[in-house]
């Protein structure tokens, strides 16, 4: 009933406080103090009533955001001084003074007019050098945990808006290092508020300090955590303080560089810098997803600001060996390109170790049920895993082309693992296949060829030293992805492109279905990158090899399933869009259609003799397929699928009108419950995939 009373106290005070008369106004200020000072007059009674304290706490602050500082001029003041007169009683005092600041300076936008805000940050801000005196004070001269705990609670919350004098030109942040980052119960707080400190956008007034207090957080960090070796291996073990602990480190070290790296650089010491480096390097191989996102963010800024130094420095010098002597951290020059490069070598080929083993997966494939009840794969463009496959693609790309050389190492070492068994497994091999094929296009081409022969052959090897169906498969599927992924190299080679696609008609017949998908997939994706290639006349070759492509098609595609032929015809489709002749073009769309053609005709002209073949649900499901196929198809020539239209477009109209009224009569029939029979649903296919086309 007391927190009943209280909310209904805090929405009075919300809406009607200014239509109160100002006695019973007065009332309820006065009994809301009393309480609270009563309330926490003590430790024990502190503690027992915590939890309604924070509410009355809360209450307090709506009357002092409607009243203060107009009609309670003297609250800072009071409240500064009954703090001196109990422990208890200031402990809670912080509490009220952290709710004040965060009511004003972080909720206040959608809570009180701009006009009000201002003027109780502006007096907030005018009134402030007595709380903090009080702060400092607490935290020089208090000994007992909840309080000082309380304390730099408060003081996080003070940090975004307080003059910059009181954070730099005191003693704080030196009281913040050496006293409150080493003890177990203050030290997340500790850091939250470094990491408040070194966001600040404090120009370059205060970068000394800024300095600093890098190098006294990076010392402390080191004598709580070591080199901190084993924090993958341990971290399940850590209780919830050391892991959130942990987390803190990571946003503050990560937030900190990203904002003043080139500060550090040039002013703070080489060895606290690698190993600040050290620590987001060891924190992100722990296999907890939102941490490594926090790493990884800062990884990409690294990363991209080296590779455009690099860039820079390359076309505004005659010669890189001129920019050695440039790092002047005197003049506050920022460091050279190379210097940089030989600075982070050791860190940036452990990130290239961390980014291939955590490499996400590249493209999200779910097992649904359609409209029509049939089980199909269906593509998803946008999910968290993509999101961070793309994150982590962009920061393998920057660091390919800053040592290409480490990177081919890397990964030929790890391929090596998969073969001598030290790592095999298939989530290991599938990681490092997606980290090779996300680096496409970012070696020299030699060099890209080079890699490619190497990792082919011990792909090819691996699949042959495997053992079972099903690791054969992964294996499969893994050269078929990356052979994908480097059309430049395919293009390049006619004789390698025309082996590819034949294997891949291969793997179209395994038993392994995932293999005849991915082969289906990996031919998509050649399809559309090496177009031109399948539709020239090749020297060596009797004709274009997409003529015996569409002559052979019926026997590629015997062993696939429908949807599966979607996808062939789909590819088959992109090779066809390359031809400009349109007379030739036209011919490789009959080729391709005829045998679909064929059976449509034929099953056209059954239902023309007679309505109730639409009764038998194969008929209706391979009329469906065929339609699906036409659209796959049309869908990746473009225009000049017109000519294939226009061979069953009239017959098209009368089986859709056909299957419309049979539908009709069905839900007449038998209601809405009709919409679920298998004849329906595939009939409702024929007419939506007759829409598409």
């Amino acid at each position: 009933s007391k927190f009943i009373a209280l909310q209904i106290l805090e929405k009075l005070i919300q809406t009607k406080w200014k239509i109160l008369d100002e006695e019973p106004r007065n009332g309820i200020k006065n009994f809301s103090l009393n309480l609270i000072v009563e309330l926490a007059s003590s430790e024990e009674s502190l503690r027992q009533n915590r939890v309604f304290l924070s509410k009355l706490n809360l209450v307090l602050v709506q009357i002092l955001k409607q009243d203060w500082p107009q009609k309670w001029p003297d609250f800072i003041p009071d409240i500064v001084a009954t703090s001196r007169t109990n422990l208890a009683l200031c402990e809670n005092n912080m509490a009220i003074l952290k709710l004040l600041s965060e009511e004003v300076f972080d909720f206040s936008a959608e809570q009180m007019t701009q006009a009000k805000a201002k003027a109780l940050k502006t007096q907030m801000c005018g009134e402030f050098s007595s709380i903090y005196s009080l702060c400092m004070e607490i935290l020089q001269k208090a000994v007992q945990p909840s309080l000082i705990l309380a304390t730099l609670e408060t003081l996080l919350r003070f940090l975004s808006w307080i003059p910059f004098g009181f954070i730099f030109e005191m003693d704080l942040i030196n009281n913040l290092c050496t006293r409150f980052l080493q003890p177990p119960i203050t030290r997340n707080v500790t850091i939250k508020c470094l990491t408040e400190i070194g966001s600040l956008e404090c120009g370059n007034e205060y970068q000394e300090q800024l300095v600093n207090m890098f190098t006294m957080a990076v010392g402390g960090l080191h004598e709580i955590l070591g080199d901190l070796g084993n924090v993958s291996e341990e971290w399940d073990e850590y209780d919830d303080d050391q892991q959130e602990f942990i987390q803190n480190v990571a946003i503050f070290l990560t937030s900190f560089l990203s904002s003043h790296l080139r500060l550090v650089e040039t002013s703070a010491s080489r060895a606290s810098v690698i190993q600040a480096h050290q620590y987001v390097l060891r924190i992100s191989q722990v296999d907890e997803r939102e941490l490594f996102k926090v790493c990884l963010e800062y990884w990409n800024v690294l990363v991209r600001g080296m590779y455009e130094d690099s860039r820079t420095s390359s076309f505004n010098a005659p010669s890189g060996l001129l920019n050695l002597g440039s790092n002047a951290g005197a003049n506050g020059a920022s460091m050279s390109a190379d210097l940089r490069r030989q600075m982070y070598s050791g860190i940036l080929t452990g990130v290239r170790y961390v980014m291939i083993s955590r490499m996400a997966r590249p493209e999200e494939v779910l097992i649904v049920e359609n409209d029509e009840g049939e089980i199909v794969r269906e593509f998803i463009k946008e999910t968290d895993t993509i999101t961070l496959y793309k994150a982590e693609r962009e920061c393998l790309i920057y660091l390919t082309h800053l040592d290409p050389k480490d990177m081919e190492n890397i990964m030929v070492e790890k391929l090596n693992r998969q073969m001598d068994g030290s790592e095999w497994s298939w989530s290991n091999l599938n990681k490092l296949c997606w980290a090779i094929g996300s680096i496409s296009g970012s070696m020299s081409e030699d060099q890209e060829r080079r890699v490619l022969v190497i990792i082919i052959k011990d792909l090819l090897s691996l699949c042959e030293l495997k053992r079972g169906k099903d690791n054969k498969a992964v294996v499969a599927s893994n050269i078929m992805y990356v052979v994908g992924q480097y059309p430049r190299f395919l293009k390049a080679h006619w004789k390698f492109l025309k082996t590819v696609a034949n294997k891949l008609f291969e793997f179209m017949h395994e038993l392994h279905e995932g293999v005849r998908d991915m082969a289906c997939d990996t031919f998509v994706t050649i399809a559309q990158k090496c177009r031109r290639h399948f539709i020239a006349h090749q020297p060596g070759e009797a004709s274009p090899f997409v003529d015996e492509i569409i002559a052979n098609a019926e026997s590629i595609t015997s062993d696939l399933m429908p949807q599966q032929v979607n996808r062939f015809c789909e590819a088959v489709g992109y090779l066809i869009s390359a031809q400009l002749n349109t007379q030739t073009q036209a011919m490789l769309i009959s080729g391709l259609m005829k045998p679909y053609n064929d059976e449509w005709n034929s099953l056209v002209q059954k239902v023309g003799e007679n309505i109730n073949v639409l009764e038998d649900l194969n008929v209706v499901k391979q009329l469906g397929n065929i339609l699906r196929v036409n659209v796959s198809a049309c869908g990746a020539v473009g225009k000049g699928f017109i000519s294939q239209v226009g061979n069953i477009y009239i017959d098209m109209l009368g089986l859709y009108k056909a299957v419309s009224e049979i539908i009709s009569s069905c839900v007449a029939r038998d209601g809405a419950i009709a919409t679920k029979y298998a004849n329906v649903r595939a009939m409702r296919t024929i007419k939506k995939e007759a829409l598409r086309l």
